[in-house]
């Protein structure tokens, strides 16, 4: 089993203070989720991966929006790379273990993405950004079954040729994309307000070339737009952005430096 690597600093480490935390990022943000319309209309969101203090109300808006919408077989969770693994893209096929408890994978299909892709436990070992969502994923859905996937190279190509991979293993099961992804990283506010609002915008015109673009004519320090492509590629149809924030506005540490975070959904077309 995998571990967790940032339960007591991202998060906290005892259940019912996580519980407590969870619902309080709830309750400061769209609200606790009320019902579900059991249309199972969305196709994917995009959750900030910082600690919940910071992100955990922007991370909100966006499980809210897959409980009310109707809970999937599985939650394919798809995070970028922090510490230079050697794969372009790894998955973990061993449960993810949080303070909620075992976070059990889906087997049938983690069977079929291990053919396509490396699964190596050892990739996500120190990785936060798919550890982060898990309690989130819990707390709507305590029965969730997972497929935690790294991408350590994050190309147009790579992109695509995950996005192929995941397609063809999730073939015939309901799933819902997960993809992690902080905004503009320690930059003075308003620039920070300026290139998350760009790239929000650009997320939301379902263009993913356009959002290639603006990373790279900006040289963004948006560190999961390839797991966002990868959504963007599996769903299609709207997206719609729930919420934009930073980490000035959520505790007010460092005008100058700040990071930004963005929730967003993505239905099926």
């Amino acid at each position: 089993m995998r571990i967790p690597a940032v339960a007591g600093t991202f998060y906290p480490s005892d259940p019912t203070v996580l519980r407590s935390q969870i619902s309080q990022c709830f309750r400061e943000g769209p609200g606790e989720p009320c019902g579900c319309s059991g249309r199972r209309a969305v196709s994917a969101v995009l959750s900030p991966h910082a600690g919940y203090l910071c992100s955990g109300t922007c991370a909100a808006y966006s499980f809210r929006s897959i409980a009310e919408d109707g809970l999937p077989e599985a939650y394919i969770v798809i995070g970028p790379d922090h510490y230079g693994v050697p794969y372009e893209s790894v998955m973990c096929g061993e449960e993810y273990v949080t303070p909620f408890g075992r976070c059990e994978v889906h087997e049938d299909i983690a069977m079929r993405l291990r053919e396509l892709i490396p699964d190596d436990v050892r990739a996500h070992t120190r990785e936060h950004s798919v550890e982060v969502e898990v309690p989130f994923i819990q707390y709507i859905d305590p029965k969730a079954k997972i497929v935690p996937i790294i991408m350590g190279r994050q190309s147009m190509r790579s992109a695509e040729r995950l996005a192929q991979s995941v397609k063809a293993a999730c073939s015939g099961h309901d799933v819902v994309i997960i993809a992690s992804s902080d905004l503009v990283h320690y930059v003075p506010k308003p620039y920070a307000d300026e290139m998350d609002s760009m790239f929000m915008d650009a997320v939301a015109s379902g263009d993913v070339s356009s959002v290639y673009r603006l990373v790279e004519k900006e040289r963004l320090s948006v560190c999961g737009y390839g797991p966002i492509a990868v959504a963007m590629m599996l769903s299609g149809g709207r997206i719609e952005v729930l919420d934009r924030t930073d980490s000035f506005e959520s505790i007010g540490y460092d005008r100058n430096s700040v990071v930004g975070y963005g929730s967003a959904v993505m239905y099926k077309s």
